[in-house]
């Protein structure tokens, strides 16, 4: 399992300090609770991972479970034309400032270290590809 955390309070922590060196009027931050966290990524990953073309994605296609009971909003990677088959992606968050996991084969795959990069990114509001 790949914890995305170190990447989110490191940016957190650059975030906080440099608010703290300017007198200007800041942008509001974003919202870091597990929930609109993952929205942000999953209209990222749709975009970028899913609808774009990447090779990297193709076979795959984007289940959302954003409506969590769990406290766990998450998005799945699954087989295109097998959508019941067992995920081969997992990113979810947990609490607030939101926790980020991503498991499982494309995970753990050579795509591995790119998903962490986008999935941190787009967590903390990057919108490109």
């Amino acid at each position: 399992m790949h914890k995305l955390t170190t990447g989110l309070v490191t940016i957190l922590a650059a975030t906080a300090v440099t608010a703290c060196q300017s007198d200007r009027q800041q942008p509001q931050p974003q919202n870091r609770a597990a929930l609109p966290t993952m929205e942000r990524v999953a209209l990222a990953a749709n975009s970028c991972w899913f609808k774009s073309g990447d090779a990297a994605f193709k076979d795959y296609r984007l289940a959302p479970e954003l409506n969590s009971f769990s406290g766990r909003p998450r998005i799945l990677a699954v087989p295109r034309h097998s959508p019941e088959s067992r995920p081969l992606l997992v990113v979810q968050a947990e609490g607030n400032p939101a926790r980020l996991d991503a498991f499982g084969p494309l995970a753990d795959g050579p795509q591995g270290a790119r998903i962490k990069q986008d999935v941190v990114r787009w967590a903390n509001g990057g919108k490109n590809c």
